[in-house]
């Protein structure tokens, strides 16, 4: 029976939404003024302003807001019929991007189309292709979940191409959300205990071989090769290099974010007046604007983020457990995977327990495709919301007839 869309969950995120371009107004004034300093040296522009990023989020808000409009519309079930078409899509920019791209030092990560303002980055786009195409391949072939031949071997061949794509660009922090996301996708869905232990072997002999292989310039700290920021930054992460804070580099950024998140406890900053943001803390609108939110609000910050994203992550759960279709199922648990995934790596990243990585923080980082395949996602969730059983129970006594 159909019915109206989860309202619970559209509200937490737009509020979410409002909350990030509140905070964009404040975290991004010096680096909108630096950027619109250099276009009016390039006579780009007239003046300069602060308020760049804050433009530029508005329109991308905007335009979120109405894909999804469009998108809640669709049946999800055309997700799972066109799920192919979706994947090869999703595949076909990957490798678009490695011939035609944008990069960024040595990261081939960007596509620039010239009639828009925008650059798109298909890793964004790949991680909800995946997902829609494994929910599907899962549905299709569920007969065979304890088959290593019909099961494990296809999913892993999948998840290694995949894997070998992102690594071309290279994006190995993308690897870190993809995978997870694949294994816990798998593991839902059925998985048998020793492939869940060989897939971790797997990974593991995987992550120590790209540490191993791959070097820097322990002296001027370049990259010798394309990889070789991977062990930089794992490096850095064990080993407190002083003269790596000191030259301002990986370790820098680290330092400045641990002092933004401890500052409020003896500066009583409060919004607006945040010190870190102006150009001590690289990249603040991006990667490091959880520790700029705690600096200007406090606890009181951390709190709101945290109480967000878990009842985001519950009523994606609620649905998931009382929607009957199996692609459904899947797809909802393990979009909410991915987003606390993300999430958490970040603030950990902010908190200086993982080591640095390029993952947004989801709905508060500034960025384009992040918002855009955010968007699309939300759409194809509250589109799954109007299909729940409100009176089915989820009981892990009961899971296999109930997901059968």
């Amino acid at each position: 029976m159909k019915k109206n869309v989860d309202y619970k969950l559209f509200f937490t995120v737009l509020f979410l939404v409002v909350f990030w371009m509140i905070m964009i107004s404040s975290v991004s004034v010096y680096s909108s003024f630096k950027l619109t300093d250099k276009m009016v040296s390039n006579w780009l522009i007239e003046s300069s302003y602060n308020y760049f990023y804050v433009l530029r989020n508005i329109w991308h808000v905007i335009i979120s807001m109405v894909l999804l409009w469009f998108i809640v519309k669709i049946n999800y079930t055309l997700f799972e019929k066109y799920s192919k078409n979706i994947f090869y899509v999703a595949i076909w920019l990957m490798l678009f991007v490695l011939i035609m791209w944008m990069s960024l030092k040595w990261a081939k990560w960007w596509i620039s189309i010239p009639w828009i303002p925008f650059t798109i980055q298909p890793t964004e786009f790949l991680k909800l292709a995946l997902i829609i195409y494994l929910a599907a391949f899962f549905k299709k072939f569920k007969w065979y979940l304890e088959s290593f031949k019909r099961w494990y071997i296809p999913f892993m061949t999948i998840l290694g191409w995949v894997t070998l794509l992102v690594a071309l660009q290279p994006d190995f922090w993308t690897i870190m959300v993809i995978v997870p996301v694949s294994v816990i996708m798998y593991f839902y869905a059925w998985m048998n205990p020793k492939h869940l232990l060989t897939t971790i072997w797997i990974w593991c002999l995987l992550l120590i071989t790209v540490y191993s292989i791959w070097d820097y310039d322990k002296e001027t700290w370049k990259n010798i090769n394309s990889l070789g920021y991977i062990t930089q930054r794992i490096d850095n992460y064990l080993a407190d290099n002083e003269e790596a804070i000191k030259n301002k580099t990986i370790n820098y950024q680290t330092e400045q974010a641990l002092i933004a998140i401890w500052s409020w406890w003896f500066k009583w900053l409060w919004f607006w007046w945040s010190i870190q943001k102006f150009g001590y803390l690289p990249e603040v609108q991006w990667d490091f604007i959880f520790s700029v939110v705690i600096e200007e609000l406090w606890f009181i910050g951390w709190l709101v983020l945290m109480s967000l994203y878990m009842f985001i992550w519950y009523r994606w759960f609620y649905i998931a457990s009382r929607v009957p279709d199996l692609f459904a199922k899947y797809v909802s648990i393990w979009i909410s995977s991915r987003i606390l995934i993300q999430a958490f790596i970040n603030i950990w990243v902010n908190l200086n327990i993982v080591p640095l990585t390029w993952i947004t923080l989801p709905f508060i980082s500034y960025g384009w495709s992040s918002l855009l395949t955010l968007a699309i996602w939300l759409a194809i969730q509250l589109n799954i919301s109007r299909y729940i059983d409100s009176e089915q129970q989820f009981s892990r006594l009961n899971r296999k007839k109930f997901m059968f």
